[in-house]
């Protein structure tokens, strides 16, 4: 398989470094100061371009590797709100986007217990529920994209939250917490509190090591598939 990396950075290189190491090809890889890239012959003969980069260049990028004819994996966060409704349009007019929040294995069971826990809560009236993450200092966006995702899970399961909010105490409000703290890989904490006890579930992510490799597993399965996907339809739960 051919693979085109669109961001270079930590999570570029180690996807770079297990591509090699499961006999594909890196043919092209984007930063910040070769954008030309993208009109390269290189570029439109990679079979999927993986992108992790930021809120703010995640959206270009997918439309600029869509010209070129190329699938995008992505697990850039913090775009949805604007681009949403225009991805999943493209997407639908034969574009292939494979997007995730977050490329751990573990992420993705804890999300599925995450909304089945949600689905049992929602007969317990008792039991207030809040989200705190925390990450890295260097994180740019919050919350992020994974307790959105959580925090989405919780609304569309659980009849007493409307919606979620960032720092918000309001009633029919999820309230989201962010904490950036030194180097942490990322922490997920939900927590179910009544007057007369608590049920708290944690996802406490190690190292970045084993997004990196569901994210090129993301890529081999995108090669073979077309429209938006995601984990859901990787791990089938």
């Amino acid at each position: 398989m051919k693979i085109a990396l669109i961001g270079y950075g930590k999570m570029g290189r180690m996807i770079e470094e297990i591509a090699v190491s499961r006999g594909h090809e890196i043919v092209s890889i984007i930063d910040i100061d070769n954008q030309d890239e993208f009109d390269s012959p290189a570029f439109a003969s990679a079979d999927v371009a993986i992108e992790f980069t930021t809120p703010w260049t995640a959206y270009d990028n997918y439309l600029k590797a869509w010209k070129a004819g190329v699938k995008v994996v992505s697990g850039s966060t913090g775009w949805m709100k604007e681009h949403g409704d225009d991805v999943r349009k493209a997407c639908q007019d034969g574009k292939t986007l494979f997007w995730a929040s977050n490329f751990s294995v573990g992420v993705a069971i804890f999300g599925a217990v995450n909304t089945y826990l949600a689905k049992i809560m929602n007969r317990f009236e008792q039991y207030d529920v809040n989200l705190v993450e925390t990450h890295h200092v260097h994180k740019l966006d919050a919350p992020s994209g994974t307790a959105i995702t959580l925090a989405e899970q919780i609304v569309d399961n659980l009849d007493r939250k409307e919606r979620w909010g960032l720092h918000e105490t309001k009633e029919g409000v999820l309230r989201i917490d962010d904490i950036r703290r030194k180097e942490v890989p990322g922490i997920h904490t939900i927590t179910y509190d009544s007057p007369e006890d608590m049920i708290t579930i944690t996802h406490d992510a190690h190292s970045r090591k084993g997004f990196a490799l569901v994210a090129f597993i993301a890529a081999e399965y995108t090669a073979q598939h077309s429209g938006l996907l995601t984990m859901e339809d990787l791990f089938q739960f």
